[in-house]
């Protein structure tokens, strides 16, 4: 029982972690799973580690998201960059593309991949900000960049702060827009899990309780650190160690 709840902490560190750095929070999650053979898939779980990440986010910007006549058209941008990701889902979770694509040969290819174009998008020193250069277009490409997200390995916030590298975001803009975004992911990630919960409610049990506070926590912590970061560094660490996990997957499916 106790190595159970050691799993939830792992997991909730995990999600917490990964969903806010480029290195893909359900490869991650994917992975752990099956070297403990442990089944995060839980529904229950999943939409725990989802909630306490959104929780997080939410209270990070509450400010931002409570002062919506102030900020009505920032808050329209990200929900409408949202609408190719909630297509895309559909499509994959109800026809069961999805099942194709969760397996660790795609994830170490696409570790590979995004993680070299991360590279190439931090490469130059770019100045668009949220307040004055973020818009229609910008937004629409972000938001079809981020339906890629989908595929394990590719990384929500890597492909959407690689979108906004390359729409030449500032590195600081760049996560701000990966986090506001994420909003509408999460919360879309939770009630897909509800739905497919066969009596569409959650049991509060300590490991759910467990689940959703770790997941919080971290998640706080790491928006925090991660916007501190990107004001002084560049992002050469978060592709170094998507080159390093790709290697190390590379070896473990083909040999």
């Amino acid at each position: 029982m106790i190595s159970y709840y050691l799993d939830i902490l792992v997991l909730s560190i995990l999600q917490g972690i990964t969903e806010f750095i480029p290195v893909s929070s359900s490869s991650h999650l994917l992975l752990f799973s099956k070297f403990k053979n442990f089944n995060y898939m839980s529904l229950e779980i999943d939409v725990s580690l989802h909630l306490g990440s959104l929780i997080a986010i939410i209270i990070y910007f509450w400010k931002d998201l409570l002062n919506i006549y102030k900020n009505k058209i920032l808050i329209n941008l990200i929900f409408f960059g949202s609408i190719p990701l909630i297509i895309c889902g559909y499509i994959f979770y109800n026809f069961g593309i999805i099942d194709y694509v969760r397996n660790l040969k795609v994830i170490a290819w696409t570790t590979l991949i995004f993680g070299i174009l991360l590279f190439f998008s931090d490469k130059k020193i770019q100045n668009k900000k949220i307040e004055k250069d973020l818009n229609l277009k910008s937004i629409f490409t972000i938001g079809l960049f981020q339906a890629l997200s989908i595929i394990p390995g590719v990384s929500r916030s890597g492909i959407v702060i690689t979108a906004c590298r390359f729409s030449k975001f500032k590195r600081v803009d760049a996560a701000k827009i990966s986090f506001l975004l994420s909003i509408p992911a999460l919360a879309g990630a939770s009630v897909l899990s509800l739905i497919n919960m066969p009596d569409k409610s959650l049991d509060f049990n300590l490991a759910i309780c467990l689940s959703i506070l770790f997941s919080f926590i971290f998640s706080y912590i790491t928006i925090k650190l991660l916007l501190y970061y990107l004001e002084k560094f560049s992002l050469k660490i978060f592709v170094y160690y998507r080159l390093v996990l790709s290697l190390l997957l590379f070896i473990i499916v083909y040999t």
